[in-house]
């Protein structure tokens, strides 16, 4: 029924005439008519049958009610029909028989959704009630919520219905953590329901919580005793990205951070320590990149886990590292262990730990430390093994290769502290002037590139030296231009000038030369001390090499020798006879006999054969002797390095490191005045970059005393004055 009014208007040429009418009345019954056919078609919605009215007629009749002030009584009527047609569904569920079933679930869901499609249709036909009445009201709920509300109270806020709905939803998610197939879409529908009531966080989350905190507790104690590392970082991985999954797929969004938070403190944060002493060492000893991997990102997710796993990392490293250097049995393969291993490290870093700048620095620190547990050892052999890289023969690599591994070497240098730069000068100094003085440097280019890397870490006073030896054999050559045009004979002498100072310090050997090379050095001394005057002349026999050309019955050759023995064709000698010949000390003349008798190339025949040459040996030249070669290089045989060689250099470093600590004690003096001993001496600790023995410590201070650099105060012997 539609009720309409008009308003008319009439005109007069000279008067206007405004007549209003009065908004006409409803028919009497018509408010109880209207409100049966709206309630009828509300009861039709709710008990999915058929609506008799036209829907448009419904929303009109509902827009004519609310037009004369009827809206408040409407509203509660609907309310009212809603809130029996509800209270009618609870007893369903109440006494449900099986509470924990699946059936149950999706009873309740399925009373859900025709709930909300019902509220929908109902609240089309309201509308103008919802946007007039309702909208001015702040106070009442819209219809949608008013459904909402009841639903809420009367179904799901039952102590018995939430109950079983709860534990059912819960058992569901345990079944799937078990790895059995469940219904997700019903609950992805339940809780979202529960979400929609605005009973998600109070009736499902927290018991879901703890729930998932008790399960977790419990699986983790047990698979950390059953199962393997690397297993359990999976197992884990695996979990977490389950309960993520969860998440995106039925769980509210707002439970993803306590939910995740609760796996990784039962699965990681309660097991770190245990988990990295039983199985990081094994992770690291196979180099198991992808594992590891894992482990950085799992504990990365953890407070503190980032930290932990830096503290076993680095004393991971300084374990294995001790194995290395302390152990003297790995001497000879001590360098390239500690490349292998600081490669490995590296590529750790790199690809598992995502070049964590805490990793780096405590990399270095751990090498610093257990290089730093065998004083001056390691320094010599990293001198040792750059000489033996550097070394002319060396084909190992070429000079790319030989670059790169130069600077893996400086790696190595690189954490030390200052304790051992001293030593490592002192042994790559004497190793680098025998490959100039001999000419087995494998290449300048790379000598001057370590150069280049030894002042850039420890600056230009440490290779001051070194670089001195180069320039010296450079101004040797330059000299030798000069000076070679005007000596006459059938001998070409090259001479090279080393200053003392640059060099390591060698022990002169008077040896009986040819006179004909004695009238060389004669000759270049004159020339060299009219140009240099005030200078003095040492010669090194030892350090000298020979070009000798020599006539066999078959060939000629030219033989490049250490040191030149006189011997004809024909005649015998022995040892000693020899050793009285030439003056060559009795270890260097049984190397050098040894070399040209017993090696490759025997230009000389031994009396009677052997590998070692004994006193009663006696030798001659070989005329049988033949070479494919034309030009023959004969090394002398190396002696190894002996103890007393090796203390001899560690000596030489503390006798240059005594310079040092008298300038650091005069220092502190100077700066402080008066000192008593136990403090001097700690500060004397804190300004040297080297250990130094207390005893060595005393010496020197007693020393300055004896110079008057300082004095012992006359009244308490334990203090120290400074002496201006």
């Amino acid at each position: 029924m539609f009720l309409t009014h008009s308003l008319f208007v009439y005109t007069h040429p000279s008067f206007c005439y405004n007549v209003i009418s009065e908004k006409p009345k409803l028919p009497e019954n018509y408010t109880n008519e209207t409100w049966q056919k709206l309630k009828e078609a509300v009861e039709a919605i709710q008990n999915s049958t058929s609506i008799k009215y036209n829907l448009e007629e419904l929303y009109q009749a509902v827009e004519n009610l609310c037009s004369h002030k009827i809206s408040a009584k409407l509203y509660k009527q609907l309310r009212v029909v809603c809130e029996d047609h509800i209270k009618a569904q609870i007893d369903q569920f109440r006494e449900y028989p099986f509470p924990y079933s699946v059936l149950f679930l999706k009873k309740i869901d399925k009373c859900w959704q025709d709930h909300c499609r019902q509220m929908i249709m109902i609240r089309s036909i309201f509308l103008f009630l919802d946007r007039t009445y309702v909208l001015q009201n702040s106070m009442l709920p819209s219809i949608w919520d008013m459904g909402l509300e009841l639903f809420r109270f009367y179904i799901i806020s039952d102590l018995k219905v939430q109950s079983k709905t709860i534990d059912g939803i819960l058992l569901l998610i345990e079944r799937e953590r078990s790895g059995e197939a469940v219904d997700r879409s019903l609950l992805r529908s339940l809780l979202s329901m529960l979400s929609d009531l605005q009973i998600y966080q109070d009736s499902f989350e927290q018991r879901f919580l703890e729930e998932t905190n008790r399960l977790y507790a419990a699986e983790g104690q047990r698979l950390m005793q059953e199962r393997e590392v690397p297993e359990y970082l999976h197992h884990v991985n695996k979990r977490l990205e389950e309960e993520a999954d969860r998440v995106i797929t039925y769980l509210d969004q707002s439970t993803q951070k306590p939910l995740i938070a609760t796996v990784e403190k039962q699965l990681l944060g309660e097991h770190l320590t245990a988990i990295l002493q039983k199985g990081l060492n094994n992770l690291l000893d196979e180099n198991r990149i992808q594992d590891l991997s894992l482990l950085f990102q799992l504990f990365s997710r953890v407070r503190g886990g980032v930290q932990v796993l830096l503290q076993h990392w680095i004393e991971y490293i300084k374990a294995f590292g001790s194995t290395i250097v302390i152990n003297p049995e790995k001497d000879k393969t001590m360098v390239q262990e500690l490349l292998d291993f600081k490669d490995k490290v590296d590529h750790i870093i790199d690809v598992c730990f995502m070049r964590n700048e805490k990793f780096v620095n405590g990399m270095k620190e751990a090498f610093e430390t257990f290089i730093n547990k065998r004083p001056n050892k390691p320094a010599e052999l990293i001198a040792k093994y750059v000489d033996s890289k550097l070394r002319a023969g060396n084909k190992e690599a070429t000079d790319e290769e030989l670059e790169k591994m130069l600077d893996k070497i400086m790696i190595i240098f690189r954490p030390r502290k200052f304790s051992i730069i001293y030593v490592f000068e002192a042994f790559y100094k004497k190793d680098l002037a025998k490959r100039l003085l001999v000419g087995k440097s494998a290449s300048v280019d790379a000598e001057k590139s370590m150069l280049s890397k030894l002042k850039h870490e420890c600056g230009a006073a440490f290779t001051s030296k070194l670089e001195g030896m180069f320039k010296d054999m450079e101004l040797s050559k330059d000299i030798m231009h000069m000076q070679c045009q005007n000596i006459p004979g059938n001998i070409e002498l090259t001479v090279n000038i080393l200053t003392m100072g640059y060099w390591p310090t060698y022990v002169p050997m008077e040896v009986h030369l040819p006179a004909e090379m004695v009238r060389l050095q004669e000759i270049f001394k004159t020339f060299y001390l009219g140009k240099h005057s005030g200078r003095k002349l040492q010669w090194q026999s030892t350090l000298g090499h020979c070009v000798l050309k020599a006539e066999f019955k078959e060939v000629t050759h030219v033989l490049f020798r250490k040191v030149q023995l006189g011997m004809n064709t024909g005649l015998l000698f022995s040892l000693e006879d020899i050793k009285l010949a030439t003056g060559i000390e009795d270890g260097e003349l049984r190397r050098t006999l040894q070399s040209l008798a017993c090696g490759k190339a025997r230009v000389l025949t031994k009396t009677p054969k052997s590998k070692d040459v004994e006193d009663g040996d006696k030798f001659s030249c070989n005329d049988d002797f033949k070479h494919k070669l034309f030009r023959i290089k004969i090394n002398q045989i190396q002696m190894k390095e002996t103890v007393e060689e090796q203390a001899s250099t560690t000596e030489r470093v503390f006798q240059d490191r005594q310079y040092q600590i008298d300038a650091a004690i005069v220092r502190i003096m100077k700066m402080r005045k008066t000192l008593s001993h136990n403090l001097l001496v700690s500060e004397v600790y804190n300004q040297l970059k080297f250990p130094v023995k207390p005893a060595d410590l005393k010496k020197r201070i007693e020393s300055l005393i004896d110079r008057d650099y300082m004095e012992r105060d006359k009244e308490n012997p334990n203090q120290y004055n400074y002496v201006a």
